[in-house]
């Protein structure tokens, strides 16, 4: 499953270590959120709309403060991914607990992220967490709905050569990846590992930028995912020109 973790301090962790990691105190503006209760509550919300958790992955980065997990749902009528649901929470203050839709492609376990995070709370002393998560799990059933017809059609847009240079280098300039890893994410479109995206179509130049991806930190997947979705016009909104 695609959660990434690329720093050495950075681990994988199972629910039993979320749930003894400490909470910061909170202060009058700010109430910091257990990473548990963000896991637990989104399992809540999926289990009360009859859906199966299929697999689970969570990771910690910065000494415990960042919290990342990709929890897949069980296998949907497509045969080229799985529906998952993306979840971040920090303890730093460095960026609101999250959840967004998404698929994990199956052939090559890379993941797609649909939209911005369908919902963004700073941890504020008012923060209601479980309300929040209920009104985002009903809302994500019309997004998997529209993130997975684009991806459908990603298919059916030949790319050629040119064009994927232009793409690509418009990404780096957009910040959905490094300058440093155009060159590496060109040469993964003209020679996928995977022989499913060898056609040359939008679908597999999507596929490259998120086999390249597979290095980055979590923070920095984070960014290149939500960027390539503007970028892909995976979030319903038309394509950047």
């Amino acid at each position: 499953m695609g959660l990434c973790l690329a720093n050495p301090t950075d681990k994988f962790v199972d629910r039993n270590a979320l749930a003894i990691v400490p909470t910061p105190n909170p202060t009058q503006t700010w109430r910091p959120v257990p990473h548990i209760d963000v896991v637990d509550a989104v399992e809540n919300a999926i289990a009360n709309r009859g859906m199966t958790i299929e697999s689970e992955r969570f990771g910690l980065a910065r000494d415990q403060q960042k919290m990342f997990g990709v929890i897949t749902l069980a296998r949907q009528n497509n045969p080229e991914w799985t529906r998952c649901i993306g979840i971040r929470n920090s303890h730093d203050q460095s960026f609101a607990a999250g959840i967004c839709c998404g698929v994990s492609v199956l052939v090559c376990s890379n993941l797609c992220f649909g939209g911005e995070f369908v919902i963004k709370r700073r941890h504020t002393s008012g923060i209601d967490l479980f309300s929040m998560v209920e009104e985002t799990i009903d809302a994500m059933t019309d997004s998997y709905i529209s993130f997975e017809e684009r991806l459908l059609n990603l298919h059916d847009e030949p790319v050629d050569d040119d064009y994927a240079r232009i793409f690509i280098v418009k990404a780096a300039e957009y910040g959905a990846i490094p300058s440093c890893d155009i060159l590496a994410v060109f040469n993964e479109f003209l020679k996928p590992r995977h022989n499913e995206f060898r056609e040359r179509s939008m679908w597999s130049l999507m596929n490259a930028f998120t086999e390249i991806a597979h290095k980055y930190t979590p923070a920095r997947f984070d960014t290149c995912n939500r960027k390539l979705t503007r970028l892909f016009a995976l979030d319903g909104q038309p394509a950047l020109t």
